[in-house]
């Protein structure tokens, strides 16, 4: 047994030898550390590139705090590549991407423009004027109206269809583009009319540089179920736009008509749609997904069918797709017509079927735990993602129909870490402030960084049963939520 013992201790002693020389190095900073030499024990030693790997695994917090420590450390932490991967990180490549294409970036640190959009607290409103043609004469611009849809593809603002005074549809798309150079002038062209047929409370969404619109209500009050794409061509060398519509090609099974509904773009794959106003005004509460081939010729639509609790039946809500198989949905007009202000996440788990698994998850919070919290219910609003992984909530309309010109933040990675108690953040408006407005048109960048806002209906409280009280609105304006300013 002895024998044994002594075979056992010569091993443990020969794996402790090895141990040490393996760590030899940590063992000396160790030793000269206790002896009152701290520079040999310095985090300095470990490679340069080592070390920006590890920080791009901290939270930004812990990253500042790693720059205290010293001058060496604090030029690492302080670099500005070190940073624009911060921002890749949090904020995604494409955000990142379409900053560095700004002409007034170039200057601008990654640090103080993440750090700015980190503590975002203010927005900056201009209002876009209208160019005017050679002679001075200003350019036939759209009508006023709301209920209708503005979109930013390939450059281009497209609006198309919505409500107008007198309760008439509108079934014209114009276009206006705008591109690197934007003047905060609009030069708006009226390039289709017809088709798609007029209607309001639609719904259309962006796939590549292609259009992909469903539903809304006509004057007659029919509801509609066809799904139509628009494609866009700009012409270079004559400089003129081109919008064709068609219908889609999908399946015999479609969504029941509807409008007032809420709908969002998937991945730039795939449009889900949820709730609206359905035939004899019954306001809906079923979520579809349709899926589309790869050259968008055809599309197949398919109900997402979950066991949980669903958002209760709404109209004049938002979805918005925050990343992944997640779309976050907000407020709207519930089916007692009371206004809503509740958050829920439509999560989706990939699977071998095209549909994969679908779960709704009500995100609680409690109201007066946040600021002015008293405001947050709204119907008609618009919600999009901007810089930052964070949703922009403006306008819309409280129960009594009093417009809004009010912006919030929803923090989405609150929501994420589950600080449910921080998710909402009231930002202040700059410049030119725009009229309280519900129901009109918003979209944004691909930098996340400029909202675009369209029409809606404005001024005063509307009576429902009164057609002469309503008031629609023609202007356009654009929020800018990072505001660059020249470096001295």
């Amino acid at each position: 047994m002895s024998s044994e013992n002594q075979a056992t201790r010569e091993a443990n002693q020969e794996f402790i030898s090895k141990k040490q020389r393996l760590f030899s190095p940590m063992a000396e900073t160790s030793s000269s550390s206790s002896n009152g030499s701290s520079s040999s024990a310095s985090v300095t030693l470990i490679p340069e590139d080592h070390l920006f790997s590890i920080l791009l695994l901290l939270p930004v917090e812990s990253i500042l705090c790693f720059a205290m420590t010293c001058k060496k450390l604090k030029s690492l932490a302080y670099s500005d590549s070190l940073w624009e991967s911060i921002c890749k990180r949090d904020w995604g490549h494409i955000p990142v991407d379409s900053l560095k294409g700004s002409n007034r970036l170039h200057q601008f640190p990654w640090k103080k423009l993440y750090l700015q959009v980190y503590h975002l607290d203010s927005v900056f409103c201009t209002r876009l004027l209208s160019e005017k043609n050679p002679d001075g004469v200003l350019q036939i611009l759209p009508c006023p109206r709301a209920s209708h849809s503005l979109n930013l593809v390939s450059g281009c603002l497209v609006l198309f269809g919505g409500g107008c005074e007198g309760g008439r549809h509108c079934d014209d798309t114009w276009v206006a583009y705008i591109g690197n150079d934007f003047k905060r002038k609009l030069n708006w062209q009226k390039i289709a009319s017809g088709i798609p047929s007029g209607r309001f409370g639609h719904s259309c969404i962006v796939i590549n540089d292609s259009l992909i619109l469903f539903g809304g209500i006509n004057d007659h009050g029919a509801r509609q179920n066809d799904t139509w794409i628009g494609r866009l061509t700009l012409h270079d060398r004559s400089g003129s736009i081109t919008l064709s519509w068609r219908l889609l090609d999908i399946t015999s099974t479609a969504p029941p008509p509807r409008g007032a509904h809420a709908c969002c773009s998937l991945n730039n794959k795939r449009m889900v749609i949820h709730g609206g106003i359905g035939l004899s005004g019954l306001r809906l509460g079923d979520t579809w997904i349709l899926n589309l081939s790869e050259d968008l010729c055809f599309g197949r639509w398919a109900q997402v069918v979950v066991d949980q609790n669903c958002p209760p039946s709404r109209s004049g809500h938002t979805l918005t797709h925050i990343g992944g198989e997640q779309t976050i949905l907000f407020g709207g007009r519930g089916v007692g017509y009371e206004v809503l202000h509740d958050v829920w996440l439509l999560d989706g788990v990939a699977s071998s079927d095209e549909e994969g698994n679908w779960r709704w998850r009500q995100v609680l919070f409690e109201l007066h735990s946040v600021p002015r919290g008293f405001d947050l219910p709204r119907v008609g609003h618009s919600a999009s993602l901007i810089v930052g992984r964070r949703l922009l909530i403006y306008g819309g309309e409280d129960s009594n129909r009093r417009r809004k010109d009010d912006f919030w933040v929803l923090d989405i990675g609150s929501m994420v870490k589950g600080v449910y108690r921080k998710m909402w953040r009231r930002v202040e408006s700059e410049g030119e402030r725009p009229n309280c407005r519900s129901f009109h048109g918003g979209c944004v960048d691909d930098s996340g960084r400029f909202l675009y806002v369209h029409g809606g209906m404005v001024d005063g409280v509307i009576q429902p049963s009164d057609p002469s009280g309503l008031r629609f609105d023609g202007e356009s304006f654009v929020v800018e939520v990072v505001v660059l300013q020249q470096q001295p």
